[in-house]
C-alpha cells in the first residue's frame, strides 16, 4: 500500500514538473512586454538539462513526511525549479551558471533541515481546552478591534485591476502594520483550523469573513485571496493525505492557467477573458518569486552585498550601502513596483551572494526545522491548514519579514502550546477526515 503510495506521489510530481515548465513558456509568451522572462526554442535542450538533475531532487518529497517544512519546502522547490528553468532563456548579463549552482545547491542546504528534522520538542506549557477556547475567542475579538482600527485609515473597496492607485498612498502606523500582518498571516487561520478541527463551521465562516474585511484596508491581493486559499486547503486536505494535498494546492490551480492559456492559443477565448485568474495565478504567484531570484541575481551581481543590512534592527547598527528599504532599492531597478523576494534571494543573493547563499539558506532551513519540532505531534491536516498562508508569504517576502510582520513566529509558538489531545484518533479521524499520506 505505502509502495502504491510512493508511485502514485512520483507520477504527481512528474505531471507537476512538466506543468511548471509548460506554465513558465506561457508566461513568457503573455507577458513578453516586461521583458522579464523569455522562451527560445533553440535553448530548450539547455533548459531541460538545467531542470533534468533538479527533477531529481522531487524524490525528497516522495521519501520525506509530512512537516511544517514539507509544506514550506516543496514552495521554494517549486520556485528553484522556475529558476533553473528562466536561467536558461534570462536575458540579463551575469553568470547564469553559478548561479543555477548556487540555487541548486542552496534548495539541498534548505531542503535537509527543513525535511528531516522534525522530532518533537517537549511541551512544557500546554492549553487546557477552556484556556484554547478562550484565545480563540480572544483572537476572535482582538482581530474585529484590529480591522476597526484600520478602517480609520482605509477602507475601499476597488478591484484588483485599481489597487495600486491607492495602495501608494497607504499609511498605517508601525504597530498597526505588525498587528494586521500577525492577525491575517496567523491568528485568524490558526482559529480557523480550529474551528475546523471542533466542526464549529459558524465560527470557521466568522473567521472568513473578518479576513475579507482586511482586504479593503490593506488593498493587498494576500488579503483577499487569503480565505479563499484556506477554504481550498482545507477541502483539500479532506479527500487527500497531507503531503499530496501540498502537491495538488499548486498544481490544480497551475493546471487551469495551463488550460485557459491553451484555449486563448487555438482561439477559444480572448487574452482578456483570462489574464486575471492567469496573472493572479500563474505569472504572479507561481512564476514571479522565480523571475524575482533572476533579478536578484542580475542586480547584485553589479551591485554590493547588504550583509544583512536591510533588516531593520542590524541597520541601526552597521552601515548599509542602500538607504532604502531593499524592496524599493529593487523596484528603482527594475520598474515593476515595490521588489521584495523570498529568502533565497533576499537573506541569500542580496546578503551574502551567491558563493555563500547555501550556507544562508540552510540557516533558513534551521528556523523552518524548528518550527518542525514545534508543531510535532499535531495533526497535519491542522498544520496544513493553520499554516496554509506562510509558504505563499515566504515565496514573496524575506524570512525575517515573515516571521515578525506576518506572524509566522507567533504561529509556530502557538503550536507549541496547542494541546495534542484535540488531535488523538477518536477526534482526528472522525471530526478532521484525515488522511495518513
Amino acid at each position: 500500500m505505502q509502495s502504491q503510495a510512493r508511485l502514485g506521489l512520483i507520477l504527481l510530481l512528474c505531471f507537476y514538473i512538466v506543468g511548471c515548465c509548460l506554465s513558465l513558456i506561457y508566461v513568457a509568451n503573455v507577458y513578453v512586454q516586461y521583458e522579464i522572462a523569455w522562451f527560445d526554442e533553440a535553448r530548450l535542450f539547455s533548459a531541460a538539462l538545467a531542470v533534468g538533475p533538479f527533477a531529481v531532487v522531487s524524490l525528497l518529497f516522495v521519501f520525506g513526511r509530512f512537516s511544517f517544512g514539507y509544506f514550506a519546502g516543496f514552495y521554494f522547490y517549486t520556485m528553484i525549479l522556475g529558476y533553473l528553468w528562466l536561467a536558461a532563456f534570462s536575458q540579463f548579463h551575469y553568470d547564469h551558471a553559478s548561479a543555477s549552482t548556487s540555487a541548486f545547491v542552496s534548495a539541498l542546504a534548505f531542503l535537509a533541515p527543513a525535511l528531516f528534522i522534525t522530532s518533537p520538542i517537549r511541551q512544557r506549557f500546554v492549553l487546557s481546552a477552556r484556556a484554547l477556547d478562550h484565545l480563540l475567542s480572544g483572537i476572535l475579538i482582538l482581530a474585529a478591534t484590529i480591522i476597526a482600527v484600520g478602517t480609520l485609515y482605509n477602507f475601499r473597496l476597488v478591484s484588483l485591476n485599481d489597487i495600486y492607485s491607492f495602495r501608494g498612498a497607504l499609511e498605517f502606523p508601525a504597530w498597526l502594520s505588525y498587528a494586521i500582518g500577525a492577525t491575517s498571516g496567523a491568528l485568524l487561520p490558526f482559529a480557523f483550523a480550529c474551528f475546523v478541527a471542533h466542526g464549529n463551521k459558524w465560527r470557521a465562516t466568522f473567521v472568513l469573513l473578518l479576513l475579507l474585511l482586511i482586504y479593503p484596508i490593506t488593498l493587498t491581493k494576500l488579503a483577499l485571496f487569503a480565505p479563499f486559499w484556506l477554504v481550498y486547503v482545507a477541502l483539500l486536505s479532506r479527500f487527500f493525505g497531507a503531503r499530496t494535498t501540498v502537491v495538488l494546492s499548486l498544481f490544480l490551480p497551475l493546471s487551469a492557467g495551463i488550460v485557459l492559456a491553451q484555449l486563448v492559443k487555438s482561439g477559444v477565448l480572448q487574452h482578456t477573458q483570462i489574464i486575471n485568474y492567469f496573472g493572479a495565478i500563474n505569472f504572479r504567484m507561481i512564476a514571479f518569486p522565480s523571475i524575482a531570484l533572476d533579478l536578484y541575481n542580475h542586480f547584485f551581481s553589479t551591485h554590493t552585498s547588504t550583509h544583512f543590512c536591510q533588516i531593520s534592527f542590524l541597520k541601526s547598527f552597521m552601515d548599509c550601502p542602500y538607504t532604502d528599504p531593499l524592496a524599493i532599492v529593487m523596484a528603482k531597478a527594475y520598474q515593476l513596483g515595490n521588489l521584495n523576494a523570498s529568502l533565497f534571494a533576499t537573506e541569500g543573493i542580496a546578503s551574502v551572494g551567491p558563493v555563500l547563499a547555501p550556507l544562508a539558506a540552510f540557516v533558513c532551513g534551521l528556523v523552518i526545522a524548528v518550527a518542525n519540532r514545534l508543531s510535532a505531534g499535531l495533526s497535519p491536516r491542522f498544520v496544513l491548514i493553520s499554516g496554509a498562508l506562510i509558504p505563499n508569504i515566504l515565496l514573496n517576502v524575506p524570512l525575517s519579514i515573515t516571521l515578525l510582520t506576518y506572524g509566522a513566529g507567533v504561529l509556530f509558538l502557538l503550536w507549541y502550546v496547542t494541546p495534542r489531545t484535540m488531535f488523538e484518533p477518536k477526534t482526528s479521524e472522525l471530526a478532521l477526515g484525515w488522511k495518513p499520506s
